[in-house]
């Protein structure tokens, strides 16, 4: 029979300590996306290279960050990464973990993004005398992050709910490592996570909002 009672006062005089959390858990997603995106036009650019080696490596980072768990790659990171010497804080193998998810989601973005712009944006470029690297930055560039704008934004919400795997490897300073360190001593697990779901979608909704304003904003001619 259900007889539980509740304690919302113990999670609201825990809230300052959870926000603080989501402010860690906004730093690791804003910084996965800025690294994910710098590696995902990489990886576009040797997808389109025509060179087998750096097309090949392009595709294999894709297919593993695409066809393997989220917690698999942060793991790699963490753990695998210390049988080679290379030992990662869980700060840093949860950065790496994302990034590494992102990049290979968004580079596939890019490709899609890529087929959306027809070939006689390049040779237009390439007629003004333009290297096909200029005609790349300058032209397609532009246009191919405009179409890949707000799926970009879909993959940034996803970046901060993949931080809550963070508490796997030892992280306890983001959203969802300091609630299960106020759970560990509270034993109030419905109120704090309820608390902390509520947060996270706060912070999905504004971001989603604020890029819809700001692809608004951006991209309206």
């Amino acid at each position: 029979m259900f007889n539980y009672t509740f304690h919302w006062n113990q999670a609201l005089k825990a809230l300052p300590q959870m926000l603080d959390g989501a402010l860690v858990t906004l730093q690791i997603a804003l910084l996965s996306m800025i690294i994910g995106l710098a590696c995902a036009i990489a990886l576009t650019l040797f997808r389109l290279s025509g060179n087998r080696m750096l097309g090949g490596f392009a595709t294999a980072w894709v297919e593993i960050a695409r066809n393997t768990p989220a917690l698999f790659q942060i793991y790699m990171a963490h753990f695998g990464l210390g049988n080679f010497g290379i030992h990662l804080t869980p700060f840093a193998a949860l950065l790496v973990g994302i990034a590494f998810n992102n990049a290979g989601y968004l580079a596939e973005n890019f490709r899609g993004a890529l087929k959306a712009i027809p070939d006689t944006q390049t040779r237009a470029g390439r007629s003004l005398g333009m290297t096909p690297m200029q005609a790349f930055r300058l032209i397609v560039l532009p246009q191919m992050l405009r179409v890949a704008f707000l799926p970009a934004t879909n993959q940034m919400v996803w970046a901060v709910l993949m931080t809550s795997l963070g508490v796997t490897v030892g992280m306890n300073t983001d959203l969802a490592g300091v609630t299960q360190e106020l759970n560990a001593r509270s034993f109030r697990t419905f109120e704090f996570f309820a608390l902390a779901a509520v947060i996270y979608y706060v912070i999905a909704k504004v971001l989603t909002l604020a890029a819809r304003a700001l692809a608004w904003r951006m991209f309206r001619y």
